[in-house]
């Protein structure tokens, strides 16, 4: 697959991620966090195993260790960013989350043993004053929910590095789909675990409504199952650097559905954040291209 083609189906990914916002902002209204994720995890993995369970021949000592490894990283990220947001502002929550564009470079070159591309660095330098404009984070009070968030862009920054180091050889049929079923064996019991030690013993809320069954299939199915497919078999033909650019514009995607669907308007400064972001994402993509062209 080209580089191009690949790299544009993680922008579609990141298109389903940033609608997950609002349908999880509706779901929230009728679950508790650790419950909800559980749940929703609970639906991919059922899916995953159903629609790849011929796969899971293939499933060696090896590809275990790897898949469970992704899962844990995956569901870790997941829990910590959900601890987090509850102890902190949003604002505050997806500017930290954004960080993850930061600190991917580093793990990169730390595991893969490799030098980041000149227009990638080119890229993260511009994208992040981006980030910061569009979010437009209070940091005089750091809390626990931040330095909670912050750790949980150290697991999806591991996340997507090992997602190039474990998928980039792997080409047989079936291999991808066999590694989203392992993914979610890996993060389905550290949301049980959650929901089990804290959710629990302080009381937990579930409304089984219209507008919680759409929010878990939606993001049980689209953003769970479809998405961890679509990351699993293309982004080992992009590279970590960019894949974590392209993913910095969740939030950017976050708010026009937000703006479409919940009638939420941006102001100036998060429409000059978001064209910023863009034009870094941009310049990552295109900048080898257009300096080959002069």
């Amino acid at each position: 697959m080209k580089a191009w083609k690949a790299e544009t189906l993680l922008v579609v990914m990141t298109l389903i991620w940033g609608a997950t916002f609002t349908f999880t902002k509706q779901g929230l209204n009728d679950s508790s966090p650790f419950l909800y994720n559980m749940l929703r995890f609970i639906l991919a993995l059922i899916l995953s195993t159903v629609t790849f369970r011929k796969y899971i021949k293939l499933i060696d000592k090896k590809m275990a260790m790897q898949g469970i490894i992704l899962g844990l990283f995956f569901g870790g990220g997941f829990l910590l960013q959900t601890l987090g947001l509850n102890l902190t502002e949003a604002s505050k929550s997806g500017f930290i989350t954004g960080i993850t564009v930061v600190i991917t470079p580093f793990i990169f070159s730390l595991i893969e043993k490799k030098k980041v591309k000149f227009w990638s660095k080119i890229g993260v330098l511009i994208a992040t004053p981006g980030l910061w404009l569009f979010s437009n984070p209070d940091i005089n009070n750091i809390n626990i929910g931040d330095v909670l968030t912050l750790l949980s862009t150290v697991f999806w920054a591991f996340y997507i590095v090992y997602m190039d180091v474990f998928t980039k050889d792997r080409n047989r049929k079936g291999e991808s789909g066999a590694m989203v079923i392992l993914q979610y064996v890996g993060a389905l019991p550290l949301t049980l675990i959650a929901f089990l030690v804290y959710e629990l013993p302080n009381g937990f809320h579930f409304n089984p409504t219209y507008n919680l069954l759409t929010s878990v299939l939606f993001n049980g199915i689209m953003a769970s199952f479809i998405v961890t497919i679509i990351h699993t078999s293309v982004q080992k033909y992009s590279s970590p650097v960019k894949a974590a650019l392209i993913f910095a514009l969740e939030p950017v995607f976050a708010a026009t559905f937000a703006f479409i669907i919940l009638g939420e308007m941006m102001n100036g400064s998060e429409y000059l954040g978001a064209g910023i972001l863009l034009s870094g994402v941009l310049i990552s993509e295109l900048g080898s291209f257009i300096s080959k062209k002069n």
